[in-house]
Formats: structure tokens, C-alpha cells, sequence
């Protein structure tokens, strides 16, 4: 009885016949938008390095190429995704594809940081269109039994990508200018363009919702003004500067402000009674802490390997691989051991082995064997995927499947803002912390030089770089005071994922857990 209610045909059956080919279409599109964050990682070195090599950015300038990019993307995923149930998903991911691919061939050729913030908030905006609208037609192609498989492979994907990536930025960052990293994109998007017109086919929600623009603009602003705050409390070493508290409180209050209009509106853009759901809740709460961290940590892990340890950034992209296959491997497993011990011990694990690698940080130095790095990055990215692949089957299938760009909206947003916060504010305890160690070996440096040489471990290179053979000393003090920040940055992101620890052990389901809770029809799991 139970097995002839799915078996209502919902899509034709030649649509049905042809899903994994359309899984790998959409899993193209979803390559290159992680895989442009996962080149960036490998750049940002380059980039800060002044020209004609780079662009001179500062860390902090670095801290918002990656933002512009992240809170443009969060802050209108779930628009996107409304945009979508309403004119059609293929529709809308065949133009973010389009807007994606321009914004990268600008971004490519950007003559200074502020130019290429900018086309890096272009690159969000079309990012933003297409990450809903592949999870969105995945819930609508495959049967219900099959979703948990399908977005396994899907969050395999994002391995992928995270292993091909810096490897691809490496490669290009030894042969060509560092836009190379950008424009790279515009060939893949052309044969993204091409396939998901010739095999994707179009849905929409029936009964899809009105556009929320008063919401939209304020959680933009409230996020901007947020990391905004954070990341300049970061570069100045004084979150007590009156400017700083203004703009980091405005921030909230904003973001506050928004949360009311939302409870308020009869047309939200996020319909915070979905929150009511602690299943549902804890799931979106793992996700944004796990990139809360891992965002962070690999941001400074680069400057590690490359400032530090030395490494080309071919040979960066090298030493990421492990974290990468790691994920490739398990994610589209990791639905095993969940009907094994339950979406509760399989996340609360994975959490775990995310908080322990990135304690495992503050025990590296500037000698320590490599292959202890490649063990971490292995182990992080098995943690990654043991939390990735349940808490999204969770996620979207506690709503409706019409639903089903909302819910993949909801899911990209707060991974996005998690991994925001994560580079503002381990970004901001790096800044800080560095400033603070290295502050008293610059008596060296030119007083006008200073607080440029203080930013970060590249601008005191830099300034090193210039002084001459008799700033050999200041090297070695910038690569100590570059670790000790690395190790207080890497215990507090260790510290945020043991919160998501304790969050899904209290509140995700176990093994015996009725399917029903997690489609939010009940929040209350038994003991």
C-alpha cells in the first residue's frame, strides 16, 4: 500500500528516464560557483601581492573580494529562489549562468581591489540564481526515494569542485595573470548554458509567493553592515573604536529590524515559523556553523602554505586535494551510515571531526611535517561531508516539494552567511591577533610604514621586501607572529564547532526517529 502513493507519475517519463543526466547538468552549474570561491583560496596571495603581479590588496580588501561575493549571494538566494517557483527554475538558472559568467570576465580584468569587489558582487548576484534553482529542479526530477542519493552525489559535487578548484588555480596562477582565475569560468559557463537548455526541464511552484523587496534590502544591509564592522575592528586591532561598535550595532539592529518585518509580513521573504521546527532549525544552524568554520580556517591555511611553508600555489592547490577527495568520497556515502546510527551521531560526528582538525591547527608550526597537514585537510573534509549530506536531506524535505527552492534557498543562505561571518570574524581574530605579536619587532620599519607592515604577513613581506637584506630578521618574526595568530584563530574556530556539536546532539533526530519530523509536520522527537 504504502509503495503505490509515490508512484503518481509528477514529471513525464521521459524526464524521469533522463534524471541522472540532468543531475550531472545541474551539478556542472554548481561546480562553478564553489569553484570559483575554492580558485579564489588559492589567489588570494597573488592578488595581495603589489603590481603588475597582483593588486596590492590588503587583508582586509582580500576579506571582502571573497564577502562581496558571499553576502550578495546570501542576501538574495531567497528572492532567487522565490523568482524561481514563480517564473520557472530553468528560466532563472540559464540567466544567473549568464550574469555569473559576465561578472567573471569582468572580475578577470578589474585594475584595482575596489573594481574587483565589485564584479565580485556582480558574480553573487548570478550566483544567487542558480544555486536555489539546481536543488529546487533535483526535488522535482526525483522521486522522494531517491532524493536522499541524489543530493548525496550533488553534495559530492562540491568536493569536486573544492579539488579541482585550487589545483585549476594553481595551474593558471603559474602560466597566466591572476585574473586567469576568473575568466576560467566563461568557457565552463558556455557549456553549462548549453547543456541545461538541451536537458533540464522547467518547473515551477503553483502556487509560488510575492517578492518580499523590503526584506530583501533589509537583511543586505544588516548583513553588510555586520561584517563590515567586523572586518574593520579586525584591521584597526580595536573592536572598542567608536566606529567599529556603531557599525557592527547598526548591523544588528538592522538585522533585528528585519526578523520583525518578516514575523509581520503576510509575504516574508524567509517565513521564520519554519524555525518553530528544532529539527529543521538545528539542521540550518550546523550548516552555517560548519562553514562558519571551515570558511575561516581556509582563508589562513593559504598564507600558511604559501608565506609560511613556502608552496606554490600549484602546490597549495596539491595540498587541499585530501579535503577535497575526502568529500567526493563520503558524501554521497554518508546516507549510509545514517540509516545506520541516525542523522543525531552521524552529524554530532562529523561536527566533532571539525571541531578536533581545526584544534589540530594550533599544534602545526613552520617545520612541521607536511603529511600531518594533508592528515587534517583528510580528516576535515570527511567530517564536512558527514554533515553536508543529511542535514540537506533534512533540510529539503521538511517542505513541501513545491516548496522546493525556498527550502534549498533557506539552506544556501545561511551557509553563505556562515561562511561570511566565519572569514569576517576568524579573519578579524587573524588581523588582530597578528598586529598585536608583530607590533613590537616593527621598530625597524619606517614610522609612515608601520601600520601598513601590521596588516597582515604579506604587507610585512612587502615592506620587508623593500628594506632590503637588513630586514631578514622581520621575516622570521612575521612567520612567528603569523603562526601564534593562526593557532588562537584556529582554537576559535575549533571552539564554534564544538556549539555545533552540543546543537545537533540535542536536536537533531536519531536513528529511530519517525520520518515525519523531519518534513515538519512534528517537532518533538521521542526520547
Amino acid at each position: 500500500m504504502t509503495a503505490s502513493a509515490p508512484a503518481v507519475p509528477r514529471t513525464p517519463e521521459a524526464v524521469h528516464r533522463r534524471r541522472w543526466a540532468i543531475l550531472g547538468a545541474l551539478m556542472l552549474s554548481l561546480l562553478i560557483i564553489v569553484l570559483d570561491n575554492s580558485i579564489l583560496n588559492v589567489a588570494v596571495k597573488t592578488i595581495s601581492t603589489p603590481a603588475p603581479t597582483g593588486l596590492g590588496a590588503t587583508q582586509s580588501e582580500l576579506e571582502w573580494a571573497i564577502n562581496a561575493y558571499t553576502l550578495v549571494f546570501a542576501g538574495l538566494l531567497f528572492s532567487a529562489g522565490l523568482l524561481g517557483d514563480r517564473l520557472g527554475r530553468k528560466r532563472v538558472l540559464l540567466g544567473g549562468l549568464a550574469v555569473f559568467g559576465i561578472g567573471s570576465a569582468l572580475a578577470a580584468f578589474a585594475g584595482s581591489p575596489g573594481e574587483l569587489i565589485a564584479f565580485r558582487a556582480v558574480m553573487g548576484l548570478g550566483a544567487a540564481f542558480v544555486m536555489p534553482a539546481t536543488l529546487a529542479v533535483l526535488m522535482n526530477v526525483f522521486e522522494r526515494e531517491e532524493q536522499p542519493k541524489a543530493i548525496g552525489i550533488w553534495a559530492g559535487g562540491v568536493g569536486l569542485a573544492i579539488a579541482i578548484g585550487p589545483i585549476t588555480g594553481g595551474v593558471l596562477l603559474d602560466h597566466f595573470w591572476w585574473g586567469s582565475v576568473f575568466l576560467v569560468n566563461v568557457p565552463i559557463v558556455i557549456v553549462a548554458v548549453a547543456l541545461m537548455t538541451w536537458l533540464v526541464p522547467d518547473s515551477r511552484d503553483p502556487n509560488p509567493g510575492r517578492i518580499d523587496p523590503v526584506g530583501v534590502a533589509l537583511s543586505v544591509v544588516g548583513l553588510v553592515l555586520l561584517v563590515y564592522g567586523i572586518i574593520r575592528g579586525g584591521e584597526l586591532a580595536d573592536f572598542t573604536d567608536v566606529t567599529v561598535l556603531s557599525t557592527i550595532g547598526a548591523g544588528l539592529a538592522v538585522l533585528v529590524a528585519f526578523v520583525v518585518f518578516e514575523k509581520r509580513s503576510d509575504h516574508p521573504s524567509i517565513d521564520v515559523g519554519h524555525f518553530r521546527n528544532k529539527v529543521f532549525s538545528a539542521a540550518i544552524a550546523a550548516i552555517a556553523l560548519v562553514f562558519f568554520a571551515l570558511m575561516g580556517v581556509t582563508f589562513f591555511s593559504v598564507f600558511y602554505t604559501q608565506s609560511v611553508r613556502g608552496y606554490s600555489p600549484l602546490e597549495t592547490g596539491l595540498l587541499l586535494l585530501p579535503l577535497a577527495v575526502a568529500q567526493l568520497v563520503f558524501a554521497p556515502r554518508a546516507r549510509l551510515l545514517v540509516d545506520r546510527i541516525g542523522n543525531r551521531a552521524t552529524t554530532a560526528a562529523g561536527m566533532a571531526l571539525i571541531a578536533a582538525t581545526l584544534a589540530a591547527f594550533a599544534t602545526l608550526d613552520a617545520d612541521t611535517p607536511i603529511w600531518i597537514l594533508e592528515v587534517i585537510f583528510f580528516l576535515m573534509g570527511t567530517g564536512m561531508a558527514h554533515i553536508m549530506t543529511p542535514v540537506s536531506v533534512v533540510i529539503m524535505q521538511a517542505l513541501p516539494r513545491e516548496k522546493a527552492g525556498s527550502a534549498s534557498a533557506l539552506s544556501n543562505t545561511f551557509r553563505q552567511v556562515g561562511g561570511a561571518l566565519g572569514i569576517a570574524v576568524l579573519g578579524s581574530v587573524l588581523s588582530t591577533s597578528y598586529r598585536s605579536s608583530i607590533e613590537g619587532d616593527l621598530t625597524a620599519v619606517p614610522p609612515e610604514l608601520r601600520h601598513t607592515a601590521g596588516e597582515s604577513i604579506e604587507s610585512t613581506l612587502a615592506v620587508a621586501a623593500k628594506l632590503g637584506p637588513e630586514a631578514k630578521p622581520l621575516v622570521a618574526q612575521a612567520n612567528d607572529s603569523f603562526l601564534h595568530a593562526m593557532h588562537v584563530t584556529a582554537l576559535g574556530g575549533a571552539a564554534v564547532a564544538v556549539v555545533g556539536v552540543v546543537i545537533v546532539a540535542l536536536f537533531l533526530p536519531g536513528r529511530t526517529q519517525d520520518s515525519r519530523d523531519t518534513e515538519g509536520t512534528r517537532t518533538r522527537e521521542p526520547r
